[in-house]
C-alpha cells in the first residue's frame, strides 16, 4: 500500500506542477498579430512573438492573413497590431481607408522598396521597355497573392507604361520566387513582382528595373500599426511594438536562416533575440 501511495501522491504532484506551469504559461494574457505569409513580415512577426512570450511572458498568436484582412483586423480590434505596413505607396490605400481607426507607430525598418525585378542578364533596364519583349519573357508578369499592394502598383504601370502583350499573373511569395529560380536555372527571361528587404537579392544577381515615371515611389518604410486603445490596456505591448527597429540587413540575415533546408523560422526568431541581447534590451526600455 505505501508504495501505491507514494505513487499516487507522485502523479498528484505531476499533475499539479503541469497545472500549474499551464496556468502561469502566459500569464500575461494573449497578443494577437497579424500578418502576410511574405518572408519579411514572417521573420519580423516571428521576433516580435519570441520578444513578447520568452522576454515579457506573454501568450502570443499570429495569425497568417491577406494585406486587406491584416489592415481590416488591425482596424476592427481583432488582432493587437501588425509589422507589416508598407507605407507610403504600396499599402496606401489601405491606409487611408483605416488610418482613423489604427495608430502608426513609424517604421520599424527604413530603405524598403518595391517594383519590377529581373536578372541581371536581362538585358533591359526599364519598365517601358518591357511591352517590346514580351514574347522573351513568355507574356507574363510573375506576382504574388493579389490583394498585395505591388499587385496593384503592378497594374498600374502595366496601363501607365501601355505594356501589351503581357499579363500579370497571381501567386503566392513563395511561387514567385520558385518561376524566378527555374528560370535563372536555364537562363530564361523574367521579371517578378519584387521588393527589399527580400532573400531573393543575396542569393541571385538581380536588378530592379527603372521606374521613370514612378509608379511603385521611392523607397518606403515598412511600419508597425496597432489597434486604438492598445497603449491604454496593454501597455508593456504598446511599449515593446514602439520601440521594435532593427536594420535592413538584421532582417535579411533572420530571412536568410528561414531558407535554410528544414529551417524552424520561430527557432531562428528566439535564436536572433539569444545573439542580440543589446539591441533587444533597447526594445524593452
Amino acid at each position: 500500500m505505501r508504495g501505491r501511495t507514494l505513487w499516487v501522491i507522485c502523479l498528484m504532484t505531476l499533475f499539479v506542477s503541469v497545472s500549474l506551469g499551464t496556468a502561469f504559461a502566459g500569464s500575461k494574457g494573449k497578443v494577437r498579430l497579424a500578418y502576410v505569409e511574405w518572408d519579411c513580415a514572417t521573420a519580423t512577426t516571428n521576433v516580435a512573438r519570441a520578444v513578447l512570450e520568452e522576454r515579457l511572458g506573454y501568450d502570443v498568436e499570429t495569425l497568417p492573413v491577406a494585406a486587406a484582412a491584416m489592415w481590416a483586423a488591425t482596424a476592427s480590434g481583432d488582432v493587437d497590431g501588425m509589422l507589416a505596413g508598407w507605407l507610403p505607396v504600396t499599402h496606401a490605400s489601405y491606409f487611408k481607408r483605416f488610418k482613423k481607426d489604427v495608430e502608426d507607430l513609424g517604421p520599424l525598418v527604413t530603405g524598403a522598396k518595391i517594383g519590377l525585378v529581373v536578372p541581371t542578364y536581362v538585358t533591359i533596364n526599364s519598365i517601358a521597355e518591357l511591352g517590346a519583349h514580351a514574347d522573351a519573357f513568355s507574356g507574363r508578369i510573375i506576382g504574388i497573392d493579389p490583394g498585395a499592394g505591388i499587385m496593384a502598383k503592378t497594374e498600374d504601370a502595366i496601363d501607365a507604361y501601355d505594356i501589351r502583350g503581357m499579363e500579370l499573373m497571381e501567386g503566392s511569395g513563395a511561387t514567385m520566387t520558385a518561376a524566378l529560380a527555374d528560370a535563372i536555372k536555364h537562363k530564361k527571361w523574367v521579371v517578378v513582382t519584387g521588393w527589399a528587404p527580400h532573400w531573393k537579392f543575396g542569393r541571385w544577381d538581380l536588378k530592379f528595373l527603372e521606374d521613370p515615371q514612378g509608379i511603385f515611389g521611392a523607397s518606403e518604410d515598412i511600419h508597425t500599426i496597432v489597434r486604438k486603445g492598445l497603449h491604454k490596456d496593454k501597455p508593456e505591448v504598446y511599449r515593446f511594438l514602439d520601440n521594435f527597429k532593427w536594420t535592413r540587413k538584421q532582417m535579411e540575415t533572420v530571412m536568410a536562416w528561414d531558407q535554410e533546408p528544414g529551417a524552424d523560422r520561430y527557432a531562428n526568431a528566439k535564436r536572433f533575440v539569444k545573439e542580440n541581447p543589446d539591441l533587444v534590451d533597447s526594445w524593452l526600455q
